[in-house]
């Protein structure tokens, strides 16, 4: 089967990504670009690891990037600054669903691992996936970090996503972990983001990992 997979420059999800190849799943997998809200070499290094993981699992893989600044910079601007991490997973999983219909794929592929980050306490983890109609596939929810850490060394990832970089520059100071389903409402629509949804579905690029 086919799954999109959203892939960033961390530690956690190109291990969930590989697991899923690993089980003979052919996976398209999303870099939610957030420059220029993000570094250069942020983006280089989820070609890296996308590198790694196509040496490992060949064609069964391909990457494309999305110009997640698009939706950063309305979420920065029209809605409660605390939501913006939740807002964030809310955009790239509704993406995901959007593609998965698109590119005949029959499920969505996540890094989340229980409560280590804002996005992934348990009421925001549902928060986020209200409304998807593909399947959620979360692999690493029940590791830990150490777990998580073991797998990527293994397939030679965690080297690559240790790397040190700035990362997103709007995730606020004080997100929010505990979202209030009403609250996150009034702020998708305050940000317009089934127009910008149109948009940033437009504009799917794939990355070319040959050069």
């Amino acid at each position: 089967m086919r799954f999109i997979g959203l892939l960033s420059g961390g530690i956690d999800s190109p291990v969930a990504m590989h697991l899923m190849m690993n089980k003979g799943h052919e996976g398209y997998l999303l870099n939610m670009d957030a420059r220029p809200m993000s570094e250069e070499a942020e983006f280089e290094k989820v070609k890296r690891v996308a590198l790694r993981l196509g040496s490992i699992h060949g064609d069964r893989m391909k990457l494309f990037s999305a110009p997640h600044n698009v939706f950063l910079e309305a979420f920065r601007e029209r809605t409660n600054r605390k939501y913006t991490c939740i807002l964030c997973k809310r955009a790239m999983i509704s993406l995901a669903d959007i593609l998965c219909t698109r590119w005949d794929a029959q499920m969505i592929v996540l890094g989340d691992s229980m409560g280590q980050v804002a996005s992934q306490t348990l009421p925001n983890l549902g928060a986020v996936s209200k409304g998807i109609t593909h399947p959620i596939m979360r692999p690493l929810i029940g590791l830990d970090k150490v777990e998580i850490e073991r797998i990527g060394r293994e397939i030679g990832t965690y080297q690559i996503s240790s790397k040190t970089t700035i990362g997103c520059t709007a995730a606020p100071k004080y997100p929010i972990v505990r979202a209030n389903p009403e609250t996150l409402d009034r702020c998708v629509h305050e940000a317009k983001l089934d127009e910008l949804m149109e948009y940033v579905s437009s504009n799917i690029a794939e990355v070319n990992l040959q050069g």
